[in-house]
């Protein structure tokens, strides 16, 4: 075991946990940065409520939302980590593991500090429903990313996030990878926005999703494809520039996506002048850490389509 506050000895086991040759694409590196997205997005900043800082997804009342269907793999995949650094709070571990995992697949520096503290019941946890539809357009993502405080550029940042992992059926209706390599961090995902010719398919789920068919496929190759949310940020004359911009300049999109990915697991979040979280749960002070959960999946395995941003 470390050392209470040895986050950098947390942050190599995480690392030593991405590789998952039976999982996914063989890295557990997606499902952690997703993990960490959907841990923080639940905040909403004219009530003060969700964010990272509880980990609320530990109970039914938003693990079960169907918007965090799989997550129960990402969350099973840390347990040995919390098993073997029991002091660690799962809302600081969650938020660390999407920070390595995005910098040990290719992805910049983002800058992170610990202090959250777990929730002892669920009487915090926030409503469902915050996380946003895969299946909507321009409208509904603001909608769902001004509610956190982020302008248009911080949400066609966020959505790089799109250049790691993939969508299942069983999940969220929708089905693929957005990019050739899954497991590789880049600003493909933009440029493959834009100069592929996406066609709509409706899937067996019912799901509308939009696909690129190569010519020179092999037989067995699955099809690129991208969610109606993705497509918005083609159409939409306010996101689509940043889109461009991106999809040109890597270097400027990594510097982007590491400041919106490190305010998003902010959100909510209050420190000191000496950075020490101030937030408490809703009996105890100071950091809590909530007991070690089952090694073992649980959680909802199917849900409702939303995109992964």
């Amino acid at each position: 075991m470390s050392r209470h506050g040895d986050f950098d000895a947390v942050r190599k086991d995480i690392a030593a946990q991405l590789q998952k040759p039976g999982y996914d694409d063989g890295s557990a590196g997606p499902v952690f940065v997703r993990l960490a997205w959907h841990s923080s997005g639940t905040y909403d900043a004219e009530s003060d409520t969700g964010g990272s800082n509880g980990a609320g997804m530990r109970y039914e009342a938003e693990g079960g939302d169907p918007a965090n269907a799989g997550l129960q793999h990402g969350r099973a995949f840390l347990e040995p980590i919390k098993e073997k650094h029991p002091w660690i709070t799962y809302s600081d571990l969650w938020t660390l593991a999407g920070v390595v995992a995005i910098k040990e697949l290719g992805g910049p520096d983002i800058p992170w500090q610990g202090g959250r503290t777990d929730l002892v019941d669920d009487s915090k946890v926030p409503p469902r429903g915050r996380l946003p539809d895969g299946a909507l357009g321009a409208d509904h993502l603001r909608f769902i990313f001004n509610r956190m405080g982020f302008n248009d550029q911080e949400i066609v940042a966020l959505a790089g996030g799109h250049n790691l992992g993939r969508c299942h059926g069983d999940r969220s209706g929708f089905e693929g990878p957005w990019v050739t390599n899954p497991t590789r961090f880049s600003n493909s995902f933009f440029k493959l926005l834009l100069q592929l010719d996406w066609k709509p398919r409706k899937l067996a789920t019912g799901m509308t999703q939009f696909v690129y068919e190569d010519p020179d496929a092999e037989e067995d190759e699955e099809p690129l494809m991208m969610l109606p949310t993705d497509m918005a940020l083609k159409t939409d004359p306010g996101f689509l520039p940043w889109v461009q911009r991106y999809a040109e300049d890597k270097e400027l999109f990594f510097d982007h996506f590491a400041k919106v990915f490190a305010k998003l697991v902010e959100l909510g979040i209050k420190r000191d002048a000496q950075g020490n979280v101030i937030n408490t749960d809703n009996q105890l002070g100071g950091y809590v850490s909530a007991p070690k959960k089952s090694n073992v999946p649980t959680g909802p395995t199917k849900g409702q389509p939303r995109a992964r941003l």
